[in-house]
């Protein structure tokens, strides 16, 4: 592997970049994302915007119509929306499932996909690999896909697969080798490109989950879906090894979101806590409302410095597992801290919602929890960072 020097920027890194995107989100106000957490909609409007804007191809090589930008270009996209009181997570998924196609698939397959997805032709913002009965232990999944001639035919069945019916693709993981043929259990798994308009209503049933938040999630029942063998990507029984392979660049971009997140809610905190009066002064002078809120801006910037390390390191070329997890982890951990501080300084009207921090507060709470949770970071921290026995 070639390694590149790594570099390290601070500051308001890409300010072009930053602005482009500040000022699309200033066209969706709270109200916008409001009236979609009530329906429990999908910024089709907003996601457009940025898909004509190029944003959500900011990783799609030049030569298949996107932008060809590092790492951290598409992780700053994604925390300015945030930091804005938008929300990435609808179109975020984009920028890392393509990945596994970029980096695994056939030259037919991407000249197939990618300028259309990097167009907003074809939107790729599913990813199925969560199933009821496994969780993250992922080498036990029970979907099924058996090879007949030139197709395989799929049974399964997938939970949280988030914006599967706003998407025209989606990457599936599902077993070809029985767990029980395999010398290994991360053998055997493979990974195919879905066409949903195609599938659905044809082996593939989709039900919307309602959740905390408004994520569009989703739980995909697949039975006996014929699939042409094209749809396989890279080599049969490799699969989990391409899944692994996009997990960095996936961790180190939402670590980036819960950076805007958190940047979001400590920006309102402080607004209000020095207009709010109460007793005759701000709230904002009394140190059990501004403690919380420095605290919280202090462990911010400090998983900021983590998520700029870690993907300085990926676009580098350098091994980056550890500080893609510690990034996340320490994101996650940050934001929620600012999340809920900046609850407790609006007091009851933190929890109206024309004020936008419930909101806001819940879309911060899955981040300990998805896409990896935050004890399975430290689970990976002791095991491969520390040499600490395996604990699970």
């Amino acid at each position: 592997m070639n390694q590149d020097p790594v570099s390290l920027d601070l500051g308001e890194d890409y300010p072009e970049l930053r602005d482009s995107i500040r000022r699309i989100c200033a066209r969706y106000p709270l109200d916008y994302w409001a009236r979609l957490d009530e329906e429990s909609g999908y910024p089709t409007e907003f996601v457009a915007e940025l898909t004509e804007g190029g944003f959500l191809a900011a990783l799609i090589p030049e030569e298949y119509g996107g932008a060809g930008l590092p790492l951290r270009a598409a992780a700053v996209v994604l925390e300015e929306i945030n930091a804005s009181g938008c929300q990435a997570s609808p179109a975020h998924a984009q920028m890392y499932i393509m990945g596994t196609l970029l980096r695994h698939g056939t030259e037919e397959q991407k000249r197939k996909y990618l300028p259309e997805i990097a167009a907003g032709t074809l939107r790729l913002q599913a990813f199925g690999v969560t199933e009821p009965t496994t969780g993250s232990d992922t080498t036990q999944l029970k979907t099924r896909a058996v090879r007949e001639g030139d197709h395989y035919v799929i049974n399964g069945q997938k939970v949280f697969t988030s914006r599967a019916l706003y998407s025209d693709l989606m990457l599936l993981l599902a077993r070809t080798t029985p767990l029980d043929q395999v010398a290994k259990k991360t053998d055997g798994i493979s990974v195919f490109l879905i066409d949903l308009r195609e599938a659905r209503g044809n082996g593939v049933e989709i039900r919307p989950i309602r959740a905390l938040m408004n994520h569009n999630t989703t739980e995909v029942f697949i039975e006996n879906l014929r699939v042409p063998a094209s749809a396989l990507v890279g080599e049969e029984g490799r699969g989990f090894r391409y899944i692994l392979d996009g997990m960095n660049a996936e961790r180190i971009l939402v670590a980036s979101e819960c950076v805007g997140d958190g940047r979001y809610m400590i920006r309102r905190a402080v607004e209000y806590a020095g207009e709010r009066v109460v007793f005759g002064r701000p709230i904002g002078a009394n140190q059990g409302v501004q403690f919380p809120i420095a605290r919280a801006h202090v462990e911010l910037e400090a998983a900021d410095l983590m998520a700029r390390k870690a993907a300085a390191l990926f676009d580098a070329h350098q091994p980056c597992g550890a500080e893609a997890n510690m990034a996340k982890h320490l994101a996650a951990e940050a934001t929620w801290k600012a999340a809920d501080t900046a609850l407790q300084t609006f007091g009851g009207f933190g929890y109206a919602s024309e004020y936008g921090i419930e909101r806001k507060w819940r879309e911060c709470r899955i981040y300990q929890t998805a896409p990896i949770s935050t004890n399975l970071v430290l689970a990976y921290v002791g095991q491969h960072v520390l040499g600490l026995p395996r604990s699970y």
